[in-house]
């Protein structure tokens, strides 16, 4: 059996409204001219740090701009997801083949544990590894590492799943292979190129691939 280490955003759940009126509410805070909407979506996935910065310029202000999507979303931004259909059963049947589950998100892990809580499969996961609040932990080679640290695991034997080339990044950095899913955000054309090692258009493939 393998360990699965599921991304979050974009993996197990559609988060894009609540993370990208976050972004918006701390360009409003700083007041600063809020993105487009298509802009907003590529705060999904990385750091915040990582999306934040370049536009700001300013380390300080980019601090700024993270407490205050923080700020949001400790009220609002961690409720406005829907989780994927087809992901609940799918996670539960790999769980009874007895295979291994844990979450490694580049999210904030209070928040990330918060979400996970929250989900009726949450309690299928073993884990759940995020970004340290500081940012000292934030990019997934890191958190991968600290997911197979925590789980007392080699990179043999497990699996890293995920929509965005970050994951399958993060998953070839520590020569482990990976799944990209196609019901997320970063398409076909991204993972192909990231080198994903299998593809999966939903949920039930996915199921196929380990079953």
């Amino acid at each position: 059996m393998a360990t699965l280490l599921f991304d979050l955003d974009g993996t197990l759940i559609d988060s894009a409204v609540g993370i990208t009126r976050c972004v918006a509410h701390a360009f409003e805070r700083l007041g600063e001219p809020v993105p487009p909407p298509e802009a907003l979506r590529r705060w999904i996935g990385p750091p915040l740090r990582d999306s934040f910065g370049p536009l700001l310029g300013d380390a300080a202000r980019t601090e700024r701009a993270v407490e205050f999507y923080r700020e949001r979303f400790e009220t609002h931004g961690w409720l406005e997801h829907e989780v994927y259909e087809g992901i609940g059963d799918t996670l539960a049947g790999l769980a009874a083949a007895g295979h291994r589950l844990a979450v490694v998100t580049a999210k904030n892990e209070p928040h990330a544990r918060r979400i996970i809580g929250h989900l009726p499969f949450g309690h299928l996961f073993e884990d759940v590894t995020g970004a340290t609040p500081c940012g000292r932990l934030s990019h997934k080679p890191e958190l991968i590492g600290e997911a197979l640290g925590r789980l007392g695991l080699s990179p043999e034997g497990c699996w890293m799943i995920g929509d965005r080339h970050m994951d399958i990044d993060g998953a070839r950095h520590h020569g482990m292979p990976s799944v990209g899913v196609l019901w997320g955000f970063g398409g076909e054309v991204e993972l192909r190129a990231a080198g994903a090692t299998r593809l999966a258009a939903t949920p039930r493939e996915l199921a196929a691939l380990f079953g």
